[in-house]
């Protein structure tokens, strides 16, 4: 039941809502195939579907159909548990475009955005369809201090409030695992 009502506020928030915020652009180049796999959470802005989360990390896999498979999952300490959500995404527009729609509670689209990938598809900037949606994700739990400095310089340029932003915890150690 937990999960349904997380997946109901995540829908709730991003309803139909596929589009970039104004004066940022996606990046240009880019390849799913590479993209796909695991990535951590380094660093959000404040969500209640994703409040208390610690070790947070998305995988992205190629489903049959040609959508691709989401799977975001973070230990909640509060409960002692893992939480989860599974949806699909697809390409928003051209395939060398970094924008996807991404669903968790059809019919209800959400903006993933692009802005900046590592030309090795190890560290990435996201949003949503506002500057309010935000993450900092990598290939690898933790960053180190220099990649952090960039990554934030390049959100700070591009409106994003870095100052709010949530440094995710990914090295605890979680019981049942």
């Amino acid at each position: 039941m937990r999960r349904h009502a997380v997946l109901a506020a995540l829908a709730a928030l991003l309803c139909g809502c596929t589009q970039i915020p104004d004066g940022l652009r996606p990046v240009d180049g880019f390849e799913l195939g590479r993209y796909l796999g695991t990535w951590h959470e380094i660093a959000r802005l404040d969500h209640s579907f994703e409040r208390g989360l610690s070790q947070v990390s998305a995988e992205y896999s190629l489903a049959d159909d040609g959508t691709v498979q989401v799977r975001n999952r973070g230990y909640d300490a509060a409960r002692g548990q893992w939480r989860e959500a599974n949806g699909r995404a697809r390409l928003a527009g051209p395939p060398d475009i970094g924008q996807l729609k991404v669903v968790f509670f059809w019919p209800f689209a959400g903006a993933y955005n692009i802005l900046v990938l590592d030309p090795d598809y190890r560290h990435a900037l996201v949003c949503g369809n506002t500057r309010a949606y935000f993450w900092i994700l990598s290939r690898t739990p933790v960053i180190d201090p220099e990649t952090r400095a960039a990554l934030l310089a390049q959100a700070r340029d591009m409106g994003f409030a870095t100052e709010a932003l949530i440094w995710v915890e990914q090295e605890a150690v979680t019981p049942g695992e």
